[in-house]
């Protein structure tokens, strides 16, 4: 066996300087875990009430398991619905995972569901401001689901946006017991992604209706299984897997394969075998610093969602460990962009796959030393074991075998070596300057298009920003469309993915066109450069509440800056806007997660509302005093 490659230096260095911030947090957070890790079976400590009420719904053999106290027991946390495409095959996994928890000398239950929305259903529709809400709604119903003592490991199925992020979350607060995540996969190709973004455009144009729009929509999603474009949920995905999460090669099994039903079987034989007592493996102590760099440098490889510029900065935190935003940037400008995904290219998540998928991408990303090998996963030691294949072994129980995967990529146009990428860094920018500190995804907007200096419009809601377009007034020349009570505080942090279209018209036009926000734009955001996540917000008194149209703005991705020409005028400016009041954001249950607005942090914290001890304080108009850059 060959040595593991060099890390590389800048790789390295940003993970000592995460290590070393993070020191005290860490350890507060290992001796936590540590201290809540029992010798044998968890449920062995429980009273006999209390353990009868666990098992009294139990049959058979799991029901005299149970009572014995002898073997591990997992709790299958599920996100089961079947309005939802992705989550929809998880309807059949319990009783594959019971079975196979069994075969492999555990058990099995059904601990909790945990709630699955969609903001591709939400998108534009108030029910989208509770989305990222529902991130840590998520993490706190996986806590209540871990709670009753019973369980000595999880199992975790879940697959979109917030829902892998929040299960995480939960779990690490539960950090002292091993996880497994079970993905379902994604549907098989439909409608190719370039067609479907070709008559959303149209359909913004007003050149085809909604009957057109409606038929290209559902034919692009158009079974059970995640979209198959590469925005937040197969980031998701490919994340789990690169932080050893997953079994290797899973991500991307369509649900109509018998792969499938075999992988999801194995993944609770595994996590039967990393919960007994000798050789437990706890979420808290693999999810370390070098696993959370591990996840950076593969959402900047594959060119991966901005949403989780959001979600592995909570997660980090979850664990005890201080990611920043600058370090995900310092990592993008060594990360080679190595994978072309819609929207970043035309190919979907099962080109991909069929190309070399996540197995290659490990494989290129550690002979360059771009990734840490030295670490724990689910299959084991070393990350290398992530290089390999699953096939079945036989046609009946279906046995899973891994096997050597090509060393090549099987289309170069998708899925390159690091050696020969498609650009030389991961796309990820962070700019900064007087209106704030915000996100740039590079990765989709060509070189032209990367920098834009020009008049602000200005609008509090996205809904503003269509009616104008609808109207033809953004039609007079160059602009910056400044959306701003939109952070986390004001109204929840909606995407804003229906500002696409109308933003591409405009730059398709030849005017030269950026967005600038406080919101999210999708994991599918493209071609129209865009400071997202700006921070401070315009709701905590940041310094997007006081611009007005006509101001010069400039946004430079290439150089790191998002500036205002009238920088010296903001701190003595009045706010020309304002988010929502509480009596406003009522309906579609906004009311219930008015005191998430109030506990919700910075985005650049992650936007959670679990503190971890910080207070949250609005923005001092004397801190604007930012010089121009």
């Amino acid at each position: 066996m060959t040595s593991p490659t060099p890390v590389h230096p800048a790789v390295a260095a940003v993970t000592a300087r995460i290590t070393e911030r993070s020191a005290a947090s860490r350890a507060t957070y290992l001796s936590r875990i540590r201290a809540a890790a029992d010798r044998g079976p968890a449920r062995g400590r429980l009273a006999c009430a209390n353990l009868a009420h666990g098992f009294a719904a139990a049959e058979g053999r799991s029901r005299a398991e149970l009572r014995r106290g002898t073997k591990p027991n997992l709790a299958i946390v599920t996100s089961y619905n079947d309005m939802l495409s992705a989550h929809q095959p998880f309807a059949t996994y319990p009783a594959l995972l019971k079975d196979a928890a069994i075969r492999a000398g555990g058990i099995a239950q059904v601990a909790g569901g945990v709630p699955a929305m969609c903001d591709g259903i939400t998108q534009g529709r108030d029910g989208m401001e509770l989305s990222l809400f529902s991130r840590d709604v998520i993490a706190m119903s996986t806590a209540v689901a871990l709670s009753h003592d019973m369980f000595d490991g999880a199992l975790l199925l879940g697959v979109c946006d917030k829902i892998v992020p929040g299960l995480l979350i939960g779990a690490l607060s539960f950090g002292h017991l091993p996880a497994v995540f079970v993905p379902a996969g994604p549907m098989e190709s439909g409608l190719p992604n370039k067609d479907k973004a070709r008559v959303r455009q149209l359909h913004a144009e007003g050149r085809v209706g909604r009957e057109e729009l409606l038929e290209a929509e559902a034919a692009s999603y158009h079974s059970p299984g995640t979209c198959t474009f590469y925005g937040t949920a197969n980031s998701n995905q490919l994340l789990m897997e690169v932080m050893g999460l997953h079994l290797p090669g899973s991500s991307f099994v369509n649900p109509s394969n018998p792969l499938r039903e075999a992988l999801t079987r194995e993944a609770a034989a595994r996590a039967v075998a990393i919960s007994r007592y000798d050789d437990r493996l706890p979420v808290g102590e693999l999810v370390d610093e070098r696993t959370v760099v591990n996840a950076c440098v593969a959402l900047l490889a594959s060119g991966g969602s901005s949403n989780h510029t959001l979600h592995l900065v909570a997660i980090a935190r979850a664990a005890g460990i201080e990611l920043t935003w600058d370090d995900l940037a310092d990592l993008s400008a060594v990360v080679p962009l190595l994978a072309r995904i819609y929207p970043n290219g035309s190919a979907d998540v099962n080109h991909f796959h069929a190309a070399g998928g996540i197995g290659f991408l490990v494989r290129t990303l550690l002979d360059a030393g771009l990734l840490h090998e030295d670490v724990q996963t689910v299959a084991g030691h070393g990350l290398r074991r992530y290089v390999a294949e699953p096939v079945l072994a036989d046609a009946g129980y279906g046995t899973v075998v891994w096997r050597e995967r090509t060393s090549r990529s099987l289309d170069n146009d998708v899925l390159r070596p690091a050696g020969a990428p498609f650009a030389a860094d991961g796309g990820l920018k962070v700019v900064r300057g007087p209106l704030g500190t915000a996100v740039v995804k590079t990765s989709a907007v060509d070189p032209e298009h990367r920098v834009v200096r020009a008049p602000a419009r200005v609008f509090d809601h996205q809904d503003d920003f269509l009616a104008a377009f609808a109207d033809g007034d953004l039609d007079r020349g160059d602009l910056v469309a400044v959306i701003r009570y939109q952070g986390p505080s004001a109204n929840g942090m909606p995407e804003l993915h229906k500002l696409s279209p109308a933003l591409g018209v405009l730059q398709d036009r030849g005017q030269r066109v950026a967005l600038v926000t406080d919101g999210r734009m999708s994991g599918a955001s493209g071609k129209v450069p865009a400071a997202i996540h700006v921070t401070p917000e315009a709701a905590m008194g940041g310094p997007l509440a006081r611009v007005r149209d006509g101001d010069i703005i400039t946004l430079d991705a290439d150089a790191g800056l998002l500036t205002i020409d009238q920088a010296a005028e903001l701190p003595h400016r009045s706010a020309t806007g304002r988010a929502p009041g509480d009596e406003e954001w009522v309906g579609t249950g906004r009311e219930l997660f008015q005191s998430f607005r109030a506990a919700v942090g910075a985005a650049d914290r992650g936007a959670s509302v679990f503190s971890y001890g910080e207070p949250v304080a609005a923005v001092d108009a004397r801190d604007l005093e930012v010089p121009v850059a």
